[in-house]
């Protein structure tokens, strides 16, 4: 890298103005490197100070003559951590404020600055915590950061986490969205209005220092752990009685209607939302919540299933039967939303075959399918009610013998529809009594079959990531698979060593479960698109990337989803598109069709 970036300096200098002060960083950066004399100097700072030269002081800006190319050369050259792009989009990850729960997980941490099952120093919750759990400033914070690091921001993925989503109030969930919209939508002068937002929670008497939120928790942690106290009573006492979250709170709310003026704003805007996805549970997989989730614009679901032994499930205290789960799975499937699982290994009761026969139920089981798995091992953490269980000896956790043996054939038999997202959750070290704390867990799985020459076929292993793409060597391979309630479709272009360039899921509901069914927002004879993605690095809109985005893969898929679903006898094909798409899905022929974008078959 430091050879390209003199080569990218000499062309600077040659074209003259550059300052001085930038052209000593590069060269410092390039010496230390070596003679390891000269002080480090970050690269991460370097982007930055090249994209705040461009906007405040654009005359030294103009006076380089940076042209296009050049300026891409020196984004590629700087960017830090390019995989964060490499699946097609940029995500922002939120959190929402810490609320009450209703459940009771053995395994759950109950940290009382995060909503349940977070902990404080996850990294998305240390931002969160930071911007007082406020959406606006949650995405302008990270917008900023990611624009830093040299990534493409037109198409964004927001991933709302915070616990069960629906446990929160409507009004509320619908302010936090809109938000999120509003965010994207004012980016370019969404900082004046950040630091108004601030002093508004500086105001109320609200801190977001990390010493202040420590001793706001620390006498209701103590008595939560010690069982004097409830963790929903703590919740409402810290959150819900206080009076500087009060104030807070009587600002939180808004109704559809605000919301869909920030969306309608958001379809042609620069920061476009490609994804939304919300955090919630199985038993709260309802038809009416359903349709707000879609109204809201949601795109995904993640679901904490945990395991499918009722057993395992009641020794955990988690509270919900497989009905539930098989039901959620059903309803999630039929009104289109992409279903994210996330499943746990080691749990107390488990062993280690019985947890290869649970997550084998979960991947080939007509009643389950998931399209994406968060598949983590369960970890000690401090103030939990598995910490008792771990002292008298009635669990421990798996040796890495164990795990490995567990994930590894997991991965194995995941099918080539299936993409495990991780392998790991982002709890922090000193936070984990007992259990694994290698953070490269997914990578140790991968080296291990490979070792034993084990295939895997899930997505994330297959994706090309930020590899150049040849549309003339991709083929078109069809997957079916059925479900309970429908006929799937998997279509993914494959390069010729079986790397995936993108996907589409069909879903063809059965006619006799949609016309059973009261209350869906869908009629037989109609065929729904899940789910469109193409990798590779992103590309801004109406823009060529150098990977495959923008070069009509995604355009192909539908068109031959659309022929499948007509030779199948549908009448009808809807899309369940996110509202920065909705303008794609019109340019091919797609119309509003309550909370879906539809297209005749005829």
């Amino acid at each position: 890298m430091d050879d390209i970036l003199l080569e990218i300096l000499d062309e600077l200098r040659s074209r003259g103005g550059v300052d001085k002060g930038f052209v000593e960083n590069l060269v410092r950066r390039h010496n230390q490197g070596r003679t390891g004399k000269m002080p480090h100097y970050a690269k991460k700072k370097l982007l930055p100070y090249y994209l705040k030269t461009k906007e405040s002081d654009p005359g030294l800006w103009e006076s380089w003559n940076v042209d296009s190319a050049l300026e891409k050369k020196l984004i590629q050259t700087l960017q830090v951590k390019p995989r964060r792009t490499a699946s097609g989009v940029a995500t922002i990850t939120v959190i929402t404020k810490p609320w009450k729960c209703s459940s009771n997980c053995l395994y759950c941490p109950n940290d009382l600055r995060m909503p349940k099952s977070y902990l404080a120093d996850e990294p998305a919750c240390q931002r969160a915590e930071r911007n007082y759990f406020d959406p606006y400033l949650q995405v302008t914070s990270r917008l900023r950061t990611l624009t830093h690091m040299g990534h493409v921001t037109d198409k964004i993925e927001l991933i709302v986490l915070g616990g069960t989503w629906t446990d929160y109030p409507e009004s509320y969930q619908i302010w936090f969205v809109k938000e999120l919209f509003r965010a994207l939508n004012e980016a370019e002068r969404a900082e004046g209005k950040a630091k108004e937002r601030q002093r508004f929670y500086e105001d109320a008497g609200l801190s977001n220092c990390r010493e202040d939120l420590e001793e706001f928790v620390r006498d209701a942690q103590s008595a939560v752990e010690s069982g004097d106290l409830t963790y929903n009573r703590a919740m409402t006492s810290l959150y819900e009685e206080n009076d500087g979250w009060k104030t807070a709170s009587a600002i939180q709310t808004a109704d559809l209607a605000e919301l869909a003026e920030q969306q309608t704003a958001n379809e042609d805007a620069r920061h476009r939302v490609v994804g939304l996805v919300i955090e919630t549970r199985p038993d709260a997989i309802t038809c009416e919540n359903l349709r707000l989730i879609r109204q809201l614009g949601c795109t995904k679901v993640q679901m904490g299933i945990q395991s499918l032994d009722p057993t395992i499930l009641r020794m955990n205290n988690r509270g919900i039967g497989t009905d539930a789960i098989r039901k959620a799975f059903e309803l999630l499937r039929i009104f289109g939303f992409k279903i994210h699982v996330h499943f746990m290994a080691n749990l107390y009761g488990s062993n280690v075959e019985a947890d290869k026969r649970d997550y084998r139920r979960l991947v080939t089981e007509s009643a389950y399918l998931p399209d994406e798995v968060k598949l983590y091992p369960c970890a000690l953490v401090h103030g939990t009610g598995l910490c008792e269980l771990f002292e008298n000896g009635r669990w421990r956790p798996y040796t890495e013998d164990e795990l490995l043996d567990v994930l590894v054939t997991d991965a194995s038999i995941t099918p080539p529809y299936v993409r495990i997202s991780r392998m790991i959750r982002d709890i922090s070290s000193h936070d984990i009594v007992a259990g694994n704390k290698k953070i490269n867990l997914r990578q140790m799985v991968e080296r291990k079959a490979a070792a034993t020459n084990t295939p895997i076929e899930e997505i994330r292993y297959r994706e090309i990531s930020t590899a150049d793409t040849d549309i003339g060597e991709l083929s078109l391979d069809i997957i079916p698979f059925e479900t309970t309630v429908s006929s799937e479709r998997f279509l993914q272009w494959v390069t010729p060593d079986g790397k995936i360039a993108g996907f589409l899921r069909l879903s063809m509901p059965h006619n006799d479960y949609v016309s059973s069914t009261p209350d869906l927002p869908v009629g037989p004879g109609e065929a729904m698109i899940r789910e469109v993605h193409v990798y590779g690095k992103v590309a801004g809109l109406h823009r060529t990337g150098d990977g495959a985005q923008h070069l009509g893969l995604g355009k192909q898929l539908i068109k031959i989803a659309c022929d499948i679903a007509k030779n199948k006898g549908y009448a009808k094909i809807n899309v369940i598109s996110s509202v920065g798409t909705r303008e794609y899905y019109r340019a091919l022929g797609f119309t509003e069709s309550g909370l879906y974008q539809q297209m005749p078959l005829a």
